[in-house]
This record gives C-alpha cells, structure tokens and sequence, in this order.
C-alpha cells in the first residue's frame, strides 16, 4: 500500500513536522504543485490494484473493438451491405468517436475530476451498447458504434491523465508498462469471447457483454480508487481555458513530433485489426481458429511491456521506441518481399504471418507507452486536455491512414504488410529529429 505521504513525498511534498499519533505534515517545495493536505487525508489502494484498473479502463476500448472481428461475416449478411469490406466500418466508426469524445472528456476531467467524468462515459457506453443491440439498420449501428466511442473515451484518456497525476516521467512509463502486460490479455481473448456470444447466443449479444462489463468497471472505480485530481488543481470548464491549453499543447514541438509519431504506431495496430478477421479467414484459411491465432499473437507479445518496464528506466524512452520502429520496418520488409514473391505454401504463410505479427506487437510495446510517456510529461499540470488532444490527433490521424490500408485488402496480407512497413519507417524519421529536442533527464 502506498502511504498519502510517500505519495506526498514523491511529489514535491517535503516533511515538516511529525505529530504525537505519527502522521507527517507536509509542506511544498517553492516549486512544487502538489496538493500536500490532499494527499495526506487520501488512502490509496496497492500499487498493483491501481495498474489492474488502469489497464481494464484503458482496454476498454481494445475490447469493444477486437470483440465484433469475429462477426464481420454475420453483421455484412444480417445488415445486408453490399460488400464484406464495409463491416470494417463497425470497428472505424467507433474509433473516430472514440478520437473526437477524447477532446471533449479531458477538458471535463481538468474542470470536474477524472472519477465524475469516467463514470459518465462508462454511463455513455453502456446506452449506446443497448442502442446498438437494437439497431434495424447499418446506419443505426454505426451511429450507436459512435455514441459508444464517445462514451469508451473517457476512460481512455482521462485514465491516462489519473496516471500522470500520480506519476511522471519514466515512472509513468514503468506503470503504463505494467498496466499493458494486463492490457494485452483483452485483445487476446476479447475474438474469442466475441465468436463464443456470436455462436451461442447471435451477434448482437455482444453488446450484452459491453454492458455488464461497463457496470463492473463504474463499481470497482466508484469504491476502490480515490480522485486523484486535488479540488485546488482544477480548472474552469472555459472555452478560452481549452483554448489556451490547446494552443500550449499544440505549440509544443516535442509533444507534436510524439502525438505524430504514436498516430504512426497506433495505424498498424488499427490497420491490423480490421483488416485480421479477413486475412486470417479469407486468405489464411483459419476459419474459427481465428480467435486462436489473434490471441497467441497477443500473449507473446504481451511480455514486452514487461520488457519496457524493465529496460526504459536503464536505456531511456527515446532509445526504446526509436529501436523498435526501425525494426518493425525491416520486419515488414522482409515479410512483404515474401508474399510478393508468393512461393510459399498457405500453410507456411499463415505461420510465417503470426510470427510477423507477433515480431510488430511485441516491438510496438517498446514504442506506444514510450511515446504517450515522453509527450505528457512536459504538460504534467494540464494533463487531461494535453491527453485529451494527443489522444485525438493520434487517433484521428491514425483513422485516415488505416481506413484505406483495410479497404485495400485484395485478398492477401500484402497491402496490410506493405503498410505497417511504410508507417514504422515513418516514425522511425520523426523519433530520430525527435533527438535534438529536450527530453526527459532521469527517473522521476
């Protein structure tokens, strides 16, 4: 458990006095912008419960996502679309609402505290999953789909501003490090439990699971974690503040060069995920064994956020993620040379694809928490609205870069590979003019 005054402490907090009963009085270094009374009267739960409910509220979104692959099939023949490629939408609907609800959630949650503005997103989620539930048509499921990235987006980015709150620096990496290797487990069994619903109980059944979900998060929330935004830290909801907040974001160049450079990241992981169910199924030939081969794919490469966690505090973010985007690159390379070539047997194709895939995500967790790590850390005191409009860019840019990566899906993996290859090695770029910018000088 972690005292109110080593947290205290940890902040900026210095000890002044000890009372007879043992309880420090705090006070703030000249510099310091720690709530030192607030941290004092508040009990925080254990370490390691704060990372599981940061990696459940963050992998909500991965969830609600990876869940609806396996019904790509079902929901093109129930909603009649013209072509399979349009179920692809189910999946980037909801992300674009999830990258515009984050401009609105991370101002609300500097104004009125992070737990009040999660809870009413979750609140956003569970109506919009009973909307989708009863949807008549396409249209109306992809509009629910939105309302439900609006609402899933509180907690995806407002978490991450919890976490800056009580952490900064590569201490932030490390816990958001920690909080991945949980993360990673949900995209693993998330297929799985979606074809499960889909075959037991019909598709739409999945939006079922979303609910009890959501109410399960909103409880563990509620009663288990204290605000960790201090009343005295927030801000007015104005339109001038978000203003003058995004403009101190926007102006920074090292937060810019980081938000493009996750966007990058963040497009091969969305780019594989609509484009998985069709490259497993249509060219592979895995039919229900799907969700298997996704979920081992996760569960390997899951381990390297445990790797980050070890590795950042000794080589440093900035090396982590340079590193691992020059290797997906050339990962990709080689592995787009061998589709195009198309000498290899499908039953060698499809291992020598979860091998790619597996090589992307594990060096993707060196990068992703890297990068959120390296560009909040100089807006540490407007950190929902920096996490706020990091999260949008990156997932809006992201969206306009992996839509026609999926859409150009011709029956094998190479446009996909092709893509992720040409996406790393753009980052690559920008981490390597990222180095002359300030960064970071040690451990927080």
């Amino acid at each position: 458990m972690v005292s109110p005054g080593e947290r205290a402490t940890s902040l900026g907090c210095q000890p002044e006095t000890v009372t007879d009963v043992g309880i420090a009085n705090f006070r703030k270094k000249s510099n310091g912008q720690a709530n030192c009374r607030y941290y004092l009267k508040t009990k925080h739960p254990p370490s390691y419960e704060f990372v599981a409910l940061v990696a459940l509220l963050i992998s909500m979104v991965a969830f609600a996502t990876d869940a609806m692959l396996p019904a790509f099939p079902e929901i093109s023949a129930d909603l009649d679309l013209p072509h399979t490629n349009h179920a692809q939408l189910v999946v980037i609907v909801f992300i674009l609402g999830t990258g515009l609800g984050q401009l609105v959630m991370g101002p609300l949650s500097d104004s009125f505290g992070r737990k009040l503005i999660i809870c009413i997103g979750l609140g956003m989620f569970f109506l919009a999953s009973a909307w989708a539930f009863y949807a008549g048509s396409f249209y109306s499921m992809l509009a629910a789909r939105f309302v439900q990235g609006i609402g899933v987006s509180a907690p995806r980015t407002v978490t991450q501003a919890m976490v800056r709150d009580r952490h900064s620096g590569r201490n932030m990496a490390r816990v958001l490090s920690f909080a991945m290797m949980l993360f990673v487990l949900v995209p693993a069994v998330a297929p799985y439990i979606g074809q499960t619903i889909m075959l037991n109980f019909g598709w739409r059944t999945i939006f079922v699971a979303f609910q009890i979900i959501a109410v399960a998060v909103a409880v563990w929330l509620m009663f288990r974690q204290p605000e960790t935004h201090s009343p005295d830290k927030r801000t007015r909801f104005r339109l001038a503040t978000i203003a003058y907040a995004a403009a101190e974001v926007l102006s920074n160049r090292r937060v810019i060069t980081c938000t493009f450079s996750l966007s990058l990241g963040l497009t091969c992981i969305f780019a594989y995920l609509v484009s998985a169910q069709q490259v497993y199924v249509a060219w592979l030939g895995a039919g229900h064994d799907f969700p298997f081969y996704f979920a081992l794919v996760a569960i390997i490469s899951g381990s390297a956020s445990f790797l980050n966690a070890l590795l950042v505090v000794r080589f440093g973010m900035w090396e982590l993620c340079t590193f691992g985007y020059l290797a997906i690159c050339l990962l990709s390379v080689a592995a787009a040379f061998v589709v195009f070539k198309n000498t290899m047997p499908v039953q060698f194709l499809l291992w020598m694809f979860v091998s790619w895939s597996t090589g992307m995500f594990f060096l993707l967790g060196l990068c992703l928490a890297n990068l959120n790590a390296l560009a909040l850390e100089p807006m540490g005191h407007i950190a929902g609205m920096a996490s706020s409009i990091i999260g949008a860019v990156s997932t809006l840019f992201c969206i306009m870069l992996a839509v026609p990566i999926g859409q150009l899906f011709d029956g094998t993996g190479f446009p996909l590979i092709a893509g992720v290859a040409i996406c790393s090695g753009i980052a690559f770029v920008l981490n390597l003019s990222m180095r002359k910018q300030p960064l970071p000088a040690g451990p927080n």
